[in-house]
């Protein structure tokens, strides 16, 4: 293999891992129809967690969890699952699959925002320009949910907030490949979502004495294809092709591919949902993907000082 086709296989993971996760909505949103919140989380980690814990097993991968490596991997993995999943299911749970894509959408922009604080690198003016119009394309997004109601205006706050803990993530992930591999980072993420999400779903069902319940309705035929794809493709998947890209790229670099994921929703939440969008959301939805565009296409920042 040439150095050309080695250096094409960060761009490839990051662009597999946003096509998996546009369509990711659509099976999430299908899942709540029959789970709640942390049934849907517990399950999901559980599967992924299993599915790399048997590949360890198998020797297929390998999996060295030191003391040096624990601190970092633990950062990654409260931004990601545990933060932003928290958001992420709220707000599709209270929106649309389509709107859910887009909003998330904006996190290659906070990503290139926060890199100016945490990473050291300077954005140019052009990119800055595009920052704002993202933030005018969520705005015109949002206007005929916030008027819908209390509770839609809470699915896309929590989605913001999925965006601040998603970009965070890609930050702390790209720290923690100095010291551990992006098989490790992903097996560290699914095992800590995991052991959170259960130990919080079965405690509120035991609270109520309906602990059978908190498994049969996991075990219910109508959720095994979305838990099946959320688990091993969405979670082990794209997580660990997003860990393999962060690796080796800079984070506004790699975040950029994300800008494919409200695409793929939409056109998910469209054909299989029957999901229909308003004139001023597909407006918002244009401005939202130019100025991601627009971060993406000024070039990469350049960096003050080192990451470490």
């Amino acid at each position: 293999m040439d150095v050309q086709s080695r250096s094409s296989w960060p761009y490839i993971a990051s662009a597999t891992a946003a096509v998996i996760f546009g369509f990711s909505f659509l099976f999430t949103k299908a899942a709540l129809d029959s789970l709640d919140m942390f049934q849907l989380l517990g399950s999901r980690f559980l599967v992924a967690a299993l599915f790399m814990s048997a590949l360890k097993l198998a020797k297929v991968i390998k999996v060295e969890i030191t003391h040096n490596k624990l601190k970092g991997l633990l950062s990654v993995a409260l931004f990601q699952p545990i933060l932003y999943f928290i958001f992420e299911t709220i707000g599709v749970e209270r929106t649309s699959a389509s709107e859910s894509g887009i909003v998330i959408a904006l996190i290659p922009v906070v990503v290139a925002a926060l890199s100016v604080y945490i990473l050291k690198e300077k954005l140019s003016l052009w990119q800055w320009l595009s920052i704002l119009l993202s933030v005018v394309g969520v705005i015109l997004l949002t206007l005929p949910r916030l008027e819908g109601g209390s509770g839609q205006a809470t699915g896309i706050l929590a989605l913001l907030g999925a965006v601040l803990a998603g970009a965070l993530y890609q930050i702390f992930s790209k720290k923690a490949s100095a010291r551990s591999s992006p098989v490790e980072v992903t097996y560290m993420m699914m095992w800590v979502g995991a052991l959170f999400f259960n130990s919080i779903g079965i405690w509120q069902y035991a609270r109520v004495g309906q602990i059978h319940y908190y498994f049969s309705a996991v075990l219910s035929s109508d959720t095994t294809i979305a838990i099946v794809y959320l688990g091993i493709l969405s979670s082990v998947g794209a997580f660990f092709c997003m860990n393999y890209a962060l690796s080796r790229l800079t984070p506004s670099k790699s975040a950029v591919f994300i800008n494919v994921t409200p695409v793929v929703s939409i056109l998910a939440g469209f054909f299989f949902r029957g999901e229909s969008l308003a004139p001023v959301q597909l407006l918002g939805a244009a401005v939202v993907l130019l100025g991601v565009w627009g971060v993406g296409a000024s070039g990469q920042p350049r960096t003050r000082k080192s990451l470490n």
